[in-house]
């Protein structure tokens, strides 16, 4: 059975860092690829950050190119998502999510196949 448990959410206030990790036990697929998606009450879950390190593809929605890192750990199936300069619109529930599917989009919420239960970040003005 794969779990997902990410972790390193909590509140800070505007201008500081958060770093989250995720780590993803119990697949056997190899390496995958990964993301970090965040979501807030009544809007959809947005992509914020992927990866496929076996690839070397890296992407970042417009909202944090600059100020978020994401970088994977294949051998321990762990990704990491720096978050610096943070500020109150990052404000969100973030979720892991790993095992995307062949050929689908970094940023699709639909294309994967595990995803974690979410860490809270609250970033304050």
């Amino acid at each position: 059975q794969v779990q997902v448990v990410e972790s390193g959410g909590g509140s800070v206030q505007a201008g500081g860092s958060l770093r989250l990790s995720c780590v993803v036990s119990g697949y056997t697929g190899g390496s995958t690829g990964m993301a970090w998606f965040r979501q807030t009450a009544g809007k959809e879950r947005e992509g914020v950050a992927g990866i496929y390190s076996r690839i070397g593809s890296i992407y970042y929605s417009d909202s944090v190119k600059g100020r978020f890192t994401i970088s994977q750990d294949n051998a321990k199936n762990t990704v990491h998502l720096q978050m610096d300069s943070l500020k109150p619109e990052d404000t969100a529930m973030y979720y892991c999510a790993a095992g995307r599917l062949a050929g689908r989009t970094w940023n699709g919420m639909h294309n994967y196949n595990f995803w974690g239960q979410g860490t809270q970040v609250t970033v304050s003005s």
